[in-house]
């Protein structure tokens, strides 16, 4: 398997994420590729100083009950499990109504979240309470954050203006933040210049289900982004989070699609195996596409019938 290093070349002047893409150059401006073997099937995800494993994160709603939850986290593989720092107890850590003091936190990775947060100003609270919440669970090292400011109370989209503002704020105060937006190209390398570790486009609206629709832009995204792309929101099937890996994604987050399935750690594991096809299918490089049939077959050196 391959992937890509970058190499700049000494001719090459800095650019910012937006100008990058501004004077119409691609995300390999001034860039030389080198492909490097890699020693294993699937190579480790990095976000901010962390690596993972696995590039399969879970939330942790709307599942029928606490045992379903648990044995979905575990047949997922994943290492990152996202918990809305609004339904979280203030004693985490001691509280025996919910499941996620069951869970092994040695293993896994807490990513709070701001859910519920309608302006900036409430997601860098909850960002700070999300941290403490970290603590608790013994990763006083753990300053991540899934960003996210949602003042549509219909729709669920994302808050550009608000996120970018939260995002600036966060980025500075030392924070990893991993902003959850709207399929938008500009606001993705607007963030990725604040310093932000990830961006997280959304695939359609949240809970939707309704998969990948808005597949240009976040191809767009991809192909311009040196951080991070985590496919965020509306995926439902295995086959969509495959799609969204094949198209160079580098992992996907979700919930409503394994909580809401009728076996749900059938539909972790499930979804966990269509990650990791759509990862090494992405490595393996695709097959040029042809516009004619081309035979499988060799036309010279065949067996003649004697």
């Amino acid at each position: 398997m391959y992937i890509r290093n970058y190499i700049l070349s000494s001719s090459v002047v800095e650019q910012s994420a937006v100008n990058r893409l501004v004077v119409g150059s691609s995300p390999t401006w001034g860039v030389l590729y080198n492909f490097r073997n890699m020693n294993n099937n699937l190579d480790t995800l990095k976000i901010g100083e962390k690596f993972f494993n696995s590039r399969l994160m879970l939330g942790t709603g709307k599942y029928k009950t606490s045992i379903d939850a648990i044995a979905s986290i575990e047949k997922s593989e994943c290492e990152i499990v996202t918990v809305a720092v609004r339904r979280l107890p203030i004693d985490l850590k001691n509280d025996t109504t919910n499941f996620l003091s069951d869970l092994d936190w040695q293993k896994l990775w807490l990513l709070p979240n701001t859910a519920g947060s309608q302006t900036a100003e409430e997601a860098i609270r909850m960002a700070f309470l999300g941290h403490e919440l970290a603590c608790q669970m013994g990763q006083e090292d753990n300053f991540f954050v899934k960003l996210e400011v949602i003042s549509d109370p219909k729709y669920l989209l994302p808050d550009p203006i608000g996120t970018l503002k939260a995002a600036e704020f966060l980025v500075k105060k030392g924070f990893t933040v991993l902003p959850y937006i709207n399929a938008d190209p500009m606001l993705a390398l607007h963030l990725e210049d604040l310093g932000c570790a990830t961006v997280m486009p959304l695939g359609s609206p949240i809970g939707s289900g309704q998969g990948l629709n808005n597949l240009a832009n976040i191809q767009i995204i991809i192909e311009n982004a040196t951080v991070p792309v985590i496919v965020d929101a509306g995926i439902g099937t295995p086959s969509e989070a495959t799609k969204a890996m094949e198209l160079g994604a580098d992992g996907i987050l979700l919930n409503t699609a394994i909580a809401q399935s009728k076996i749900p750690a059938q539909m972790a594991s499930a979804i966990n195996l269509g990650v990791k096809a759509g990862r090494l299918g992405y490595l393996a490089g695709r097959m040029e596409k042809k516009y004619y049939a081309q035979a499988s077959s060799p036309f010279q050196q065949i067996s003649k019938i004697l």
